[in-house]
């Protein structure tokens, strides 16, 4: 069944809502348990950091637009769709993601997780706080590891030895993702996707912004506000404003 997506700055995103895209993720883990063959997918949730780094580092936008799943992760995505005409069905989130496979996890026959990177500690205390909010979810293992090439070996090792079917890498923006391309292949798990701060949040380390702010795509302002030292990070928001625009103004030209 064909992909409904929007291509947005040579990107091509998902059109999908929350829901669906964790049903695919859970079918595609169900695949893999059926087939030993069947494909391992990456998953990438996009915002505009990310659309900004794939037009520097072309063997990146290609690791994105490979990727078996896009989703529309940022604000400032949901609004570039509406400026050029593209309206997304949903904002698909990192962090509501993980929330939908957590309850995925916990069920009968629901997926093993695999909590990979952060901090030291930060992984296991996450899965202490999922099993008392999530009983009975399937933690098969956590490692905080490395997230170069060094790091590697161990990693892929305790995955296989866990019997993990989704690995969640917290290594931050690119390193994450960098990192499933190596490994999930020989890593015996169906998927992996990238979770930037999503254990730092569940292990109570990092707050999460309050719900408004969320609702108004604003977690990044929370988050800057929270950790000032990711103000260069930030220079990619009016970037990717000032592409979109550039991009509607050419196709307005066009007509």
């Amino acid at each position: 069944m064909a992909r409904p997506q929007i291509t947005l700055l040579g990107i091509k995103v998902d059109d999908i809502t929350l829901d669906q895209a964790a049903d695919r993720v859970v079918d595609w883990v169900r695949q893999r348990r059926e087939a030993a063959d069947a494909p391992a997918r990456l998953i990438v949730t996009l915002n505009p950091e990310y659309v900004i780094a794939t037009r520097r580092d072309p063997a990146f936008r290609q690791v994105v637009n490979s990727a078996a799943m896009v989703t529309p992760d940022g604000a400032g995505l949901i609004a570039a769709g509406k400026i050029l005409g593209q309206h997304f069905r949903s904002r698909v989130t990192g962090v509501a993601l993980c929330e939908k496979l957590f309850q995925s996890s916990a069920q009968a026959d629901g997926p093993r997780l695999f909590l990979l990177g952060a901090r030291e500690g930060v992984a296991e205390e996450a899965a202490g706080k999922l099993r008392q909010e999530y009983p009975g979810i399937q933690i098969a293992g956590t490692w905080a590891g490395q997230a170069g090439p060094e790091g590697d070996e161990e990693a892929v090792e305790r995955i296989r030895q866990a019997g993990a079917e989704v690995i969640l890498v917290a290594y931050g923006m690119l390193k994450q993702d960098w990192w499933s391309v190596r490994n999930l292949t020989i890593s015996g798990a169906a998927v992996a996707l990238g979770v930037g701060g999503v254990l730092d949040y569940k292990a109570g380390r990092v707050p999460l912004a309050p719900l408004r702010l969320r609702q108004w795509g604003l977690e990044w302002a929370y988050r800057l506000y929270k950790e000032p030292w990711r103000w260069r990070r930030q220079l990619a928001l009016p970037q990717f404003a000032l592409l979109i625009l550039i991009e509607r103004l050419r196709r307005v030209l066009r007509k």
